[in-house]
């Protein structure tokens, strides 16, 4: 709970932010905190609000909320060597804490650091719910509150600082940032496309290309 305390002054705002733009984009209370509760992913439901505000076609809202979140399954890939001999139930639970935040704090903790399953499972669900009730608490504020938020607060700047906060550590093998390297290259190039599915080809690139750098390492060596 300690290591992922700080990532509150990001979430608080990232939440109140969410709120604002779900209200503002007509949904009500209860459908903003269902996106909160249920998704618990801040990138995709951002991007699914905007394309249904764009009226986007469902299949594109679905599928590119689903390429956002395609970091999710490489997460959870690289969390097995430390939890994936876990009861069902706590993996079940595992699952549904995997966030951003939450695998940042927990993967650090892991690599460096040798420990027990039991003690593994109690760390991963400790990052994750000294995070969970200010991301939940926010979104209902935000909600409720919606355009009394005056635009000088900024709110919006928690989303970079925050994805700039979990990326930069994780920049620390060549595969890493090619990838990153070449999502925000194609992400910028393809931006023109329709529906946010520049997003869709720019993700799918990145991956091709940082598993092809690693495949070549791995051969060379």
């Amino acid at each position: 709970m300690r290591g992922a305390a700080p990532f509150i002054l990001v979430i608080a705002p990232f939440g109140l932010l969410f709120g604002v733009i779900g209200t503002e984009a007509g949904l009500n209370i209860a459908q903003v905190m269902g996106f909160t509760v249920l998704v618990i992913a801040g990138a995709a439901q951002f991007t699914a609000v905007q394309l249904m505000v764009d009226n986007a076609p469902t299949v594109i809202v679905l599928a590119t909320a689903l390429a956002v979140n395609l970091r999710m399954a490489m997460y959870s890939a690289s969390l097995v060597p430390h939890l994936g001999r876990a009861p069902l139930w706590q993996r079940a639970l595992v699952a549904y804490g995997l966030v951003d935040q939450s695998y940042a704090v927990s993967i650090l903790e892991f690599e460096r650091t040798a420990m027990p399953l039991p003690e593994r499972f109690a760390f991963f669900m400790g990052s994750f719910l000294v995070i969970s009730p200010f991301w939940y608490a926010a979104t209902l504020v935000g909600a409720q509150v919606g355009t009394a938020i005056p635009d000088s607060f900024a709110l919006d700047f928690a989303i970079p600082i925050t994805f700039l906060a979990l990326i930069a550590p994780a920049l620390r093998t060549l595969p890493h940032i090619v990838a990153a390297l070449v999502s925000t290259l194609a992400a910028l190039a393809l931006a023109g496309l329709p529906y946010g599915t520049g997003l869709l080809l720019a993700a799918v690139t990145a991956m091709a290309a940082g598993a092809a750098t690693e495949l070549a390492m791995e051969r060379r060596a």
